[in-house]
């Protein structure tokens, strides 16, 4: 059973997008003991799907629903939206959890954060694999000095766009186009955060970003990137919307052993120079839905002050200025500074 937040039954919660991402959290607040919420979707058959499905409030207008105050809300829209409807919400002062990237561009942005400080909101960017137990040892690990100094990672995501959700055309999701704010770029973020999480900030960035395959998109499903720390550790980056199989994982090179992380195996490995062995620690059947429950959790236990936020809006900001900065460094054919970008 999912443990609750203290004090996380008190006060409306309002989810603005009734999608995939949007439903599970819907599910996990109610689990996790919030029982008033609203939700905002503008397509009519997702609203009726919603009220069979859960005992929440549905309504069409996000303007109507701002009529009433809430403690947070959740910016679940395609990416392009998140902004817009992050600044609405910010406003009436909700505390945001906003998924993942807060932006397809920096516009608007400043505007967001300046609100944000200014009401002294809580905010949470949905970076879940933050709580995945894999990638929480590995930070654990490197922490303990396991493998020496990270001196160099590969991070790798493949998994074709149209199984990513089997019962739906990818065409016309929102990862499909562009003017949404998708492609493989931001819609996997995610290997950009652990990365900067895992081995610190980013200095400079190299990246081919581009549209190889016969899939009907207008946005890339390919990018290749070099990432240079000011730790000085150096690590690739693989992500790609063709993958027929599913892959996430991540090889750590250290002055003293190799760390190892793998999604799809539930596991993670080590190996060190002292030892000359591997050891592994892994997850059977762990059941993916697990790290969004410990992310929600995570953010009522913000709100109630229990926690310090794991990804606030403005690590959001600067981890899709990293991507923004891949995207210029592959439309100019060179190396990005972070600090000239």
């Amino acid at each position: 059973m999912a443990r609750r937040a203290a004090g996380s039954t008190m006060g409306r919660f309002l989810v603005v997008g009734a999608g995939s991402i949007g439903r599970r959290h819907i599910g996990n607040l109610l689990s996790l003991g919030v029982q008033a919420i609203t939700v905002v979707e503008p397509q009519p058959g997702r609203r009726r799907e919603i009220e069979k499905a859960y005992p929440v409030r549905v309504t069409g207008s996000l303007e109507e629903a701002l009529g009433d105050e809430y403690r947070a809300a959740l910016i679940c829209t395609p990416t392009s939206m998140h902004c817009g409807h992050a600044l609405a919400a910010a406003r009436k002062g909700c505390h945001l959890f906003i998924e993942k990237p807060i932006a397809d561009s920096m516009e608007g942005l400043p505007e967001l954060l300046a609100e944000i400080e200014r009401r002294h909101l809580t905010t949470l960017v949905g970076c879940n694999f933050r709580f995945h137990p894999g990638l929480q040892r590995v930070h654990s690990l490197l922490r303990e000095g396991r493998i020496g100094t990270p001196l160099s990672a590969r991070a790798s995501f493949g998994q074709y766009l149209p199984d990513w959700h089997p019962r739906e055309d990818y065409r016309a999701g929102y990862s499909a186009q562009r003017r949404l704010g998708g492609g493989v770029l931001l819609d996997r973020i995610h290997e950009l955060d652990y990365l900067s999480w895992l081995l610190g900030e980013v200095a400079s960035v190299s990246a081919v970003v581009d549209h190889v395959s016969a899939l009907e998109i207008d946005t890339e499903d390919l990018v290749e990137m070099i990432l240079r720390f000011r730790s000085g550790a150096v690590a690739s980056l693989h992500v790609d919307y063709l993958r027929r199989e599913y892959n996430a994982s991540l090889e750590i090179i250290g002055s003293q052993g190799i760390l190892s992380w793998a999604f799809q195996d539930s596991r993670v490995a080590w190996f060190t120079a002292g030892e000359k062995q591997w050891k592994e620690e892994s997850w059977p059947g762990y059941d993916p839905n697990t790290m969004y429950l410990e992310e929600m959790r995570h953010f009522l236990a913000a709100l109630d002050g229990s926690e310090p936020p794991e990804l606030q809006a403005r690590d959001g900001a600067r981890m899709l200025a990293i991507a923004l900065a891949a995207r210029r460094s592959a439309v100019e054919e060179r190396t990005v500074h972070l600090d000239q970008a």
